[in-house]
């Protein structure tokens, strides 16, 4: 089939409900379980989809002997469609506030790293000075926070920067850093030791880490390499550092996360940080937006904020 499609071929034929057959068959990879998502049979939903296919000339699903999944075009697609579905909900929500006399909506992803000082402190700065400002914080790893950014789900993102968002359509402004701590629960066994080796800990103790596509696991294995250090043998591998953060406090494992990420346990004394030091160099942290998009009124202000406090505290 040739892609070769007009734009007026297109915007005569494309429907918003075609967007959200291939969002939800893009998640689900099933076509039963689309059609009951879509409220609709499965021959109805399998005509739905040969009907997109039709108009873009091109095959977007691989069909498999048991379910799907898209096509290299097909994923391009899915995330024009994610995006397109993110953003009028968005709008319509946006719409809906400033008809009850609201001032608008803002979406953020965040990292946890950065969001317990840096973003939460000016979420609360802008929401004081606009109280019917409707706001949304959604993420918590830098994995995470790319695709929600990728997807359309937020307007901006604050995270690391990494080879997924050095790309010519992601506008990327550094704004600060954060040193690695590593971290027990207080009644641990090495939580009153003066003296300890990374050797030790790797060889000897259970550990709590983030997936190892995650910038901090990334340092952490590069740090242990330079030392001459394999990566521990004993892990529990989490995306969440709310779920970490539970993890450690109910185990004997050792946990590396960032400092500000940990100061409020820390201050409450529900963990120790250990007495070594890792030379763990993480991508700086910083605003991360797609390119040539338009900036609202409050997301700007939000980031003229954040900037600031960005660099009083630099």
């Amino acid at each position: 089939m040739s892609i070769e499609r007009s734009p007026q071929h297109l915007f005569s034929r494309l429907r918003y409900k075609h967007l959200q057959m291939l969002v939800v068959l893009g998640t689900s990879l099933n076509m039963h379980r689309a059609s009951v998502t879509m409220s609709m049979s499965q021959p109805a939903a399998t005509r739905m989809l040969q009907e997109i296919e039709d108009m873009f000339g091109c095959e977007l699903f691989e069909r498999m002997p048991r379910g799907m999944r898209p096509t290299a075009l097909g994923r391009e697609l899915l995330r024009f469609a994610e995006a397109a579905i993110s953003g009028l909900d968005r709008c319509a929500t946006d719409l809906a506030v400033r008809k009850q006399g609201g001032y608008g909506y803002l979406s953020i992803g965040t990292i946890m790293g950065a969001a317990p000082d840096l973003v939460m402190n000016t979420v609360a700065q802008i929401k004081a000075l606009n109280p019917q400002l409707r706001i949304r914080i959604m993420g918590d790893t830098s994995d995470q926070v790319i695709q929600l950014l990728e997807q359309g789900r937020v307007d901006i993102a604050v995270t690391r920067r990494s080879p997924s968002n050095d790309r010519d359509d992601y506008e990327f402004e550094p704004l600060g850093n954060e040193r690695l701590i590593a971290v027990v629960h207080s009644g641990h066994p090495l939580a009153s030791r003066q003296n300890l080796q990374w050797a030790e800990l790797v060889r000897d103790w259970p550990w709590i880490l983030q997936p190892d596509t995650s910038p901090a696991r990334i340092a952490i294995e590069e740090a242990l390499q330079r030392i001459e250090l394999s990566s521990p043998a004993d892990i529990i591998e989490c995306s969440s550092v709310y779920s970490m953060q539970q993890l450690v406090q109910l185990t004997d494992a050792v946990m590396v996360l960032s400092e500000s990420a940990m100061r409020d346990y820390l201050k409450m004394g529900l963990v120790r940080a250990l007495p070594v030091t890792l030379d763990a160099q993480m991508e700086p942290f910083g605003l991360l937006r797609r390119k040539d998009e338009p900036v609202s009124r409050e997301l700007q202000h939000f980031i003229e904020l954040l900037r600031k406090r960005a660099h009083e505290t630099s």
